[in-house]
């Protein structure tokens, strides 16, 4: 395989796609969000992995004939060797193609922007990690999303600076309603595969939604779990991963944490929250909020904190696109995990840093990630047993 060395690339960086093709909800996700703010240009895909369908989602996004790949090993191949070959894909396939996918391409020298959790399991996670150890040139990012949202980024600004005190409590929860029955039988494709462990892994629901709860709990608070008691469960008959999860979590500095996933709640469409409570006052962030941060200093009246409002920081004015009182939200997190490694990616290109501070998740979060899953399983395992992380 021929790989590039030299980096001579300016204007809009040119992505690549594995997956995502005709009908996928989360490939639209990646698409608008890489284009929000106008740095990158799809120019290539393996959209699908059969190759009709891989041809005709190509064509229906408007990609050249020759750039539209039947495969994703023929695709990294194709464009290291091209001149004006990919510098970035995103890879948004089932969760069992995503380890499999980013070595080939990081094997190509093209940095990987990955959907979420890392991998299907921590072999294949620890394999990753030892290859970009290698690969020190390639950038790779995860796409928790909600961690590119302006108010979390205030609340972790927050935390870092002492606002809340010490930190004693930790909550996180991500309730859905959708698999409330067994829509995975009536052929639904998205439920299909994420209850089928030999392509989403041993976690369903905490791995699906229960590591976004995680790692906003970890990313906000600063802390890292040191060990973990939970109780999986799989409500709908004949469902073999979880629906449901409770975790307990014991923190390094001695918080306490609780985590709460289910997508078996009927009422609740994607109700992601997390709460953190310090010596000196507490927070509390909702998703289908996501302009809102309330703040409570101890004995004080509770406080709205709204982006770009008064009161915002610097933190969060830096992933604020719009005037205050303007919706913004799901797709402007995502495309700010793309904003924030597209100035990485541009930076490389000159094999400097990035004039501006970048945050995005990166192959560490990813690990944790499935060392969270991991745990979860186990712990369930021996009926709620505590097991370090």
């Amino acid at each position: 395989m021929t790989v590039r060395t030299g980096n001579k690339r300016s204007g809009r960086i040119k992505l690549g796609m594995v997956g995502g093709g005709e009908g996928s909800f989360i490939g639209a996700v990646h698409r608008f969000a890489a284009r929000m703010d106008d740095q990158y240009e799809l120019v290539a895909g393996a959209l699908a992995s059969d190759a009709a369908r891989a041809q005709s989602s190509g064509k229906a996004l408007g990609l050249a004939p020759e750039r539209i790949y039947d495969n994703f090993v023929s695709m990294a191949q194709a464009e290291a060797a091209r001149p004006d070959g990919i510098e970035a894909v995103a890879i948004v396939t089932p969760n069992h193609m995503h380890v499999p996918v980013a070595q080939a391409f990081i094997e190509a020298g093209i940095h990987v922007i990955c959907d979420k959790p890392l991998a299907l399991d921590m072999k294949q996670a620890r394999q990753l990690e030892k290859q970009l150890a290698r690969r020190k040139d390639v950038i790779f990012a995860l796409t928790h999303n909600y961690s590119g949202y302006p108010m979390i980024r205030q609340a972790r600004a927050m935390v870092a600076a002492g606002e809340l005190g010490d930190i004693r409590v930790v909550q996180g929860e991500y309730p859905q309603d959708w698999l409330t029955t067994d829509v995975e039988r009536s052929g639904q494709k998205q439920a299909q595969w994420r209850a089928d462990p030999a392509r989403a892994g041993a976690g369903g629901c905490i791995g699906d939604i229960g590591t976004h709860a995680y790692q906003l709990m970890c990313f906000v608070s600063g802390l890292q779990p040191k060990e973990l008691s939970a109780d999986l469960a799989s409500f709908v008959k004949g469902r073999v991963l979880d629906d449901n999860a409770h975790v307990m979590l014991r923190f390094d500095n001695g918080a306490k944490g609780m985590l709460w996933a289910s997508q078996v709640a009927p009422g609740h469409e994607n109700g992601l929250q997390i709460r953190i409570y310090g010596s000196k006052g507490g927070l509390q962030w909702r998703q289908e909020e996501p302009n809102h941060l309330w703040f409570t200093p101890y004995g004080e009246p509770k406080r709205l904190l709204t982006r770009g409002g008064a009161g915002a920081s610097a933190a969060a004015n830096r992933l604020t696109r719009i005037p205050s009182g303007h919706p913004e939200g799901y797709l402007e997190g995502f495309a700010n995990i793309y904003s924030e490694v597209a100035a990485a990616i541009i930076a490389a290109r000159k094999h400097r840093r990035p004039d501006r501070q970048v945050t995005f998740p990166s192959i560490a979060d990813g690990i944790a990630g499935m060392s969270f899953i991991q745990a979860c399983v186990k712990s369930s395992a021996g009926n709620g047993r505590w097991t370090k992380l």
